[in-house]
């Protein structure tokens, strides 16, 4: 619990990791309060998708503490830390490009829940999973091309897809990777909009890695920065605008 009053669902302490001699995170220490977006920012190769890799398992960190609702998952790997409610999607997309995009919503199911393909098409053949998918297709804005092979969509339209397929999942906590990158600047005031309303009419806590400054400033209640792999800064969003150490880092004059 945080000093006013907020539930902390992720909570990192002192967190590194290096891969050979390279530290790619250095005594991290950070929180993601539940309910709330949570940006993470930073200049390229400053740490950040190792962090995220760390968080939801998919590799262990050298030192420190990850928790999750108060629990240690520093140890745990990806179904099982899936399994707890947390999953995250990717700069490039991960789906199933000769699939409908349908398919794609049954498949992200059955595949966290390890059902294999017995579980799919069991899964095909229930209507209200079928219901479920073309429902967060439809919030996505993905509903006339639900049974479009998923390959033949942009590449927008590919992330919201699989902004759909980690729905689909009912997860407490989605982190997300650059979600904006490759997407028509024309389009990301709509998507903007559909991860406010997925915070707040699903209750998904959500944790944002952004390039995209107005995106981010918009988007996040609380925003870290980091720089070098390390933590530089954390606030509001008009506390990182007008931090002197996160101008520096973007600027490169330190």
């Amino acid at each position: 619990m945080s000093a006013n009053g907020t539930k902390i669902q992720i909570e990192l302490k002192g967190v590194s990791k290096a891969y050979g001699g390279v530290i790619a995170n250095k005594d991290i220490s950070l929180q993601v309060p539940e309910g709330k977006i949570t940006g993470l920012i930073g200049p390229n190769g400053s740490g950040k998708t190792t962090l995220f890799n760390s968080i939801v398992g998919y590799h262990p960190i050298d030192e420190g503490s990850i928790a999750f609702e108060g629990r240690e998952i520093s140890t745990l790997r990806v179904p099982e830390i899936a399994r707890l409610g947390m999953l995250r999607t990717f700069q490039q997309t991960r789906i199933y490009k000769k699939m409908n995009c349908v398919e794609n919503m049954v498949i992200s199911i059955s595949h966290r829940g390890g059902g294999g393909l017995a579980g799919v098409f069991k899964s095909a053949k229930d209507a209200a999973t079928v219901e479920r998918a073309e429902h967060l297709l439809e919030f996505v804005g993905l509903y006339s091309k639900r049974k479009l092979i998923s390959g033949e969509l942009s590449f927008g339209q590919q992330k919201l897809l699989e902004f759909a397929m980690a729905l689909m999942n009912q997860p407490k906590v989605l982190l997300l990777d650059e979600p904006t990158a490759g997407i028509n600047p024309t389009l990301i005031n709509g998507l903007i909009d559909r991860l406010k309303r997925a915070n707040e009419e699903f209750g998904v806590t959500l944790f944002v890695i952004e390039h995209n400054m107005r995106v981010i400033m918009n988007l996040a209640e609380k925003i870290s920065c980091l720089a070098h792999g390390e933590l530089l800064a954390t606030g509001t969003p008009e506390d990182i605008q007008n931090d002197r150490r996160v101008i520096d880092a973007y600027l490169g004059a330190h």
